[in-house]
């Protein structure tokens, strides 16, 4: 069984960045890719797919037209921003919530005409 957790804060730049490297190979072998189709898709050079590949570094608009091409885009979904809700202002916001209807006429007209 192959172990998918991986340390990244104990590893190095450089073996972060071969992994990187690794993993674009494998996305490509697995779609039976060239580099040239990868790099004609992604709109670089060859050379750029084979530096990363090697464990080379790429600028980061390199590495997200490769990932673009191989529709790898979602290894990016981390970096989303989620806004958190403290618990005192959910707090907050649940007293301020209404707890009774009220009548939309909130001045009734009172008819005595006997």
């Amino acid at each position: 069984m192959v172990n998918t957790n991986i340390n990244w804060t104990s590893m190095s730049d450089q073996a972060i960045v071969e992994a990187i490297g690794s993993y674009i190979k494998h996305q490509r072998l697995n779609q039976n890719k060239t580099q040239a189709q990868i790099a004609e898709a992604a709109g670089v050079n060859r050379w750029t797919i084979s530096q990363i590949e090697k464990g080379e570094a790429i600028s980061l608009t390199s590495l997200i037209q490769i990932l673009r091409a191989l529709d790898a885009l979602h290894v990016f979904s981390n970096f989303k921003i989620e806004h958190q809700i403290s618990p005192l202002e959910l707090a907050k916001l649940e007293k301020q919530k209404r707890q009774r209807a009220r009548n939309k006429n909130t001045n009734p007209q009172t008819d005595n005409e006997w």
